[in-house]
């Protein structure tokens, strides 16, 4: 288990530093957290690359345990608007990061001979396609206010244009997709990293 704590300690601090930059807004459409989220993606690449699928999964549960930990934290606190941390945003964050992360696991393993490029990007776009499907959907769908009835998510359904210039949509859509944007654009840069450390792992082993 000694050779996990690495990866362990990492997707910890990703996850803990993901749920405190996610309540500050960059720009109009972004969180910090958005720049630091996806590099779980990375740690359970990597793990996966250098230990195989069964350690990787590991090292999601342990991410997971922490990200419920934060979020019961977090549902304690209150802040400007009530608790820091909503029923729906923890629900969201929870079945987004366990579901994204372990088919993220699933579908490296599947690709994993080939270029080495292959598995990494496929299973990360993968993955975070369907972090940020179901946290923004949970989370803020009008549809889904049964999940938390005295939790009003108006101000995430007003109608505006797509990232201020497309068509019509809840503001949540406009949210959803600037946060999906930088996950692709993050996994293409997490390349060189795992292309780096997976040669280094290679080398020294």
């Amino acid at each position: 288990m000694t050779r996990l704590l690495p990866g362990i300690l990492a997707m910890a601090a990703i996850v803990v530093a993901s749920n405190i930059l996610v309540q500050h807004l960059f720009g109009d459409w972004l969180t910090w957290g958005a720049f630091t989220y996806p590099f779980a993606f990375l740690v359970t690449d990597l793990t996966n690359r250098l230990h195989g699928p069964r350690d990787a999964r590991r090292i999601v549960w342990a991410g997971f345990a922490v990200g419920v930990a934060c979020s019961l934290i977090g549902s304690r606190i209150e802040g400007e608007f009530g608790p820091l941390v909503s029923f729906r945003v923890a629900l969201g964050s929870g079945l987004a990061f366990l579901a994204a992360q372990l088919v993220d696991v699933a579908v490296f393993d599947r690709m994993r001979g080939g270029a080495w490029w292959r598995a990494p990007l496929a299973s990360t776009l993968i993955g975070a396609t369907l972090d940020t499907t179901i946290f923004f959907s949970v989370a803020f769908a009008a549809g889904l206010s049964f999940l938390e009835p005295g939790n009003d998510v108006a101000w995430a359904n007003e109608v505006i244009p797509l990232l201020g210039a497309g068509p019509a949509v809840p503001l949540w859509i406009s949210l959803a997709a600037a946060d999906w944007m930088v996950k692709i654009s993050l996994a293409l840069v997490a390349l060189i990293p795992f292309r780096a450390l997976t040669a280094r792992y290679a080398h020294h082993g």
